[in-house]
């Protein structure tokens, strides 16, 4: 080779080197090199919604290329809406927060509507930890079998508030099919009402999710103490699959529409978004790793020992139920806040 020609051939090289290690920089990778990624929970220490946010924290970066750190901020307050508010109008839009919110957001928004300063709508959104449907129930003295003897004879069922679980699913089922749920107002806590069905004040009571029931009261599912007579969620429980969705009794359309709205909560269990125009290749990168989270075996493990309901939905999902919320007609809207009674108060 002539010696006038080595240069050459190794400038050449050079470059292909270099120019091959350009190419291959992520650049996602290089954007969360040392970053600080925060993930909002709506919710207060040591509650549900913080306890998801922070095993999520725990695994999420080992997922995300270049592997930032994660912290959780806490942020209650105004019935989820004050984070919800901020993750619209004030937190950066560039893929460094992370919201972790109620599942009811999207339904308080078209549905209630106080406070709002966002729109559900456009949040882009990472995924869902799991879900677990609420299930309404009767004691196994009672002597109903099924929901259809709901419709025959009165049920006395234990209710803490108008606004809480115990009191809106039995009640919507009132007002729309027809059922006979005679509510017992006044329980401090839903402990109180559990307390008041096995002392025999009450009968039954609603808006307690499968996973709750195993783990607050346990002998009621092993000991056969309760008999689920309806589960409100967006598909059923697999360890129940004779037991009717809610929206199922609809006797039209209609009203399987609104039933499904006010369901719409329980079917959404843990979401996590990100705000709106943080940009698409963000968006794609935090999807990937909040799905790969999701199947890590650490994070299994930790989460069944926790016991978070670990059934996780996708961001394709979690989007589909949430734009199917907010564009809710404006008619079954209308009629689903009569059933809650949210048309009786002022925005």
């Amino acid at each position: 080779m002539n010696f006038l020609t080595q240069p050459l051939l190794f400038a050449f090289a050079l470059g292909s080197t270099l120019s091959g290690a350009v190419a291959q920089t992520d650049p996602i990778a290089e954007f969360y090199r040392g970053k600080t990624v925060t993930i909002v929970s709506s919710g207060g220490v040591g509650g549900p919604i913080d306890l998801a946010c922070r095993i999520v924290a725990r695994f999420l970066p080992r997922h995300i290329p270049g592997n930032p750190t994660i912290v959780v901020r806490n942020m209650p307050g105004g019935g989820h809406v004050l984070m919800s508010n901020f993750m619209y109008t004030q937190a950066a839009k560039d893929g460094t927060y992370v919201g972790g919110v109620v599942n009811s957001i999207p339904t308080h928004q078209v549905i209630d509507g106080r406070g709002v300063r966002f729109d559900a709508g456009k949040f882009q959104w990472l995924g869902s930890t799991g879900f677990a449907n609420l299930m309404t129930m009767a004691w196994h003295t009672a002597g109903f079998r099924t929901i259809k003897d709901v419709f025959e004879r009165e049920l006395l069922t234990g209710v803490t508030g108008v606004g809480s679980g115990t009191y809106i699913y039995t009640n919507a089922m009132n007002i729309i099919l027809g059922t006979k749920f005679k509510m017992v107002m006044g329980y401090k806590d839903s402990a109180s009402v559990d307390l008041a069905i096995e002392r025999g004040e009450v009968l039954a009571r609603g808006g307690m999710t499968l996973t709750g029931v195993k783990q607050e009261r346990p002998q009621w599912v092993a000991e056969k103490k309760v008999v689920f007579l309806v589960q409100t969620g967006a598909e059923k429980e697999a360890e129940y699959p004779d037991v009717p969705l809610m929206h199922e009794l609809g006797r039209t359309d209609e009203e399987r529409q609104i039933l499904a709205l006010i369901s719409s909560p329980a079917a959404l269990g843990r979401p996590f978004f990100v705000p709106p125009e943080v940009p698409a290749d963000k968006v794609e990168a935090l999807r990937k790793a909040f799905a790969a989270t999701m199947r890590d075996p650490d994070y299994i493990a930790e989460g069944n020992r926790v016991r978070l309901d670990m059934n996780p939905l996708s961001a394709a999902r979690v989007t589909q139920l949430v734009n199917a919320t907010v564009n809710a007609p404006s008619a079954i809207v209308a009629k689903a806040r009569v059933a809650l009674g949210t048309d009786k108060t002022d925005k």
